[in-house]
């Protein structure tokens, strides 16, 4: 067992694992460094002239929180083009012949790029292929063999005869299954639920979205004004923004007192007058220690929005963690349950709870919890997002935004919520804003 000479138990556990998350930093992308990478490869080789088609696929296409190989399928007819072209790639790489079809190159800074060429006939069954988990694959594949047809990694057979396949959609329908979004493609069930009929076919998309949740500004640890925030959700078409600056005990972070808040409702007063987004007076509250949450009650009455998060003391126990969240999920004020086990991707696991408690002190509570779409956050994970909507609790999907730019980090939760199979109308901010107002008032 490793060890680290001087120092505790629980302080030794935690800077192993710092030490792990570092180490698979540098093996493993976040989803924004992934788009990046995969879009840059993916420009260049529509470049060459016997590429038809360039799709993204593997773990970025079904929005996995982290991403060790990044995939793409081309449709073409020359390979072997395909593969000269790809090595010149990002200054020259080496291209490295991974069977007739396939290659793999090295990219900057990160895990590698498999490439496989295919046909344009054998794209659509191939996408599938490239795009599910083997588990995926493997169950669509047995689902084939029960009706009396073969489905391998690029063809849909029956009697050893090849059935045209025009799409992904048209694959599913062949095979007597509705239709799986890319981000459900993950054995979670959903094999079994498109062949019942009772997949969701109305997922959250991004479009669904109306407002903002969970902003920073320079009042705490944000990097824009209120201002700034406030015409930034006006450029993208956002009927409403939260601010929700930390509150005292987030000292860190420049956390709001009761007289700074009372300050910043009467800026925002002064900013709603100049913008057409709806400004929506808010705090992300500290849960303490007790579980109590960090402002008076009569503070929190006069708010539009409460966020509730934990931001210190992440290494409690389960049992010490989950009475802290449960008192605070049952305090009488309505909140939204933000982050809600505090992890980082890559960087920080999630606090020990029981999760089962927490959810059942929310069901019966006047709470909702947060998808979070800060890509080092995208907390809470999807497989916990289906047990919270086995309950009927709600949802926010938020962009916890420290700068304008990061607002658009709404489209990773989006992603999220999809993953975890939330439907439009289990999330709060597609509502208009007078109705997301009276949802989540205090």
């Amino acid at each position: 067992m490793r060890s680290i000479p001087g120092f505790g138990e629980k302080t030794e556990r935690r800077l192993l694992e710092r030490i792990d998350a570092l180490a698979a930093r540098r093996e493993a992308f976040l989803l924004p460094q992934a788009e990046e990478r995969s879009a840059a490869l993916a420009g260049h080789l529509r470049l060459d002239p016997s590429v038809e088609m360039v799709e993204l696929a593997g773990q970025f296409r079904r929005r996995v929180e982290t991403i060790d190989r990044l995939d793409l399928l081309v449709a073409s007819h020359d390979a072997a083009a395909v593969a000269a072209h790809a090595g010149r790639a990002f200054g020259g790489v080496t291209v490295t012949p991974a069977g007739e079809d396939r290659f793999v190159l090295p990219l900057p800074d990160a895990p590698e790029a498999h490439v496989r060429v295919v046909g344009a006939r054998d794209f659509a069954v191939a996408l599938v292929d490239a795009t599910g988990s083997p588990p995926h694959t493997e169950r669509l594949a047995a689902v084939a063999r029960d009706g009396g047809l073969t489905l391998d990694d690029r063809t849909l057979r029956r009697n050893g005869r090849p059935l045209a396949v025009a799409s992904e959609p048209a694959l599913y329908r062949r095979l007597g299954l509705a239709f799986v979004p890319p981000e459900l493609r993950d054995d979670g069930g959903e094999v079994d639920a498109a062949a019942a009929g009772e997949l969701p076919d109305d997922l959250l998309r991004l479009a669904d979205v109306q407002g903002v949740v969970h902003c920073h500004t320079v009042y705490s640890d944000g990097k824009h004004t209120i201002e700034e925030m406030a015409r930034a959700a006006d450029a993208l078409g956002l009927r409403y923004l939260t601010v929700t600056d930390h509150s005292a005990s987030a000292t860190y972070a420049h956390g709001l007192d009761a007289d700074r808040l009372r300050r910043q409702w009467d800026e925002i007063a002064r900013v709603q007058e100049g913008v057409s987004v709806r400004l929506l007076r808010g705090t992300e509250s500290d849960i303490l220690r007790d579980g109590s949450l960090d402002f008076p009650d009569a503070i929190l009455a006069r708010l539009d929005v409460v966020i509730a998060s934990i931001h210190e003391r992440h290494g409690m126990d389960a049992d010490q963690m989950t009475r802290r969240l449960v008192r605070a999920m049952r305090h009488p004020v309505f909140k939204i349950w933000g982050h809600a086990l505090g992890r980082y991707v890559l960087s920080r696991p999630p606090f020990a709870c029981r999760l089962d408690e927490v959810f059942d002190a929310i069901a019966e509570s006047r709470a909702v919890i947060e998808v979070n779409g800060d890509p080092n956050r995208l907390d809470l994970a999807p497989e916990h997002i289906r047990k919270a909507r086995r309950r009927g609790i709600r949802f926010v999907v938020s962009a916890d935004a420290h700068s304008t730019a990061a607002i658009r980090n709404l489209r990773w939760g989006v992603d999220m919520a999809r993953r975890g199979w939330i439907r439009r109308d289990e999330v709060l901010n597609t509502l208009g804003p007078d109705e997301f107002a009276a949802a989540v008032r205090p």
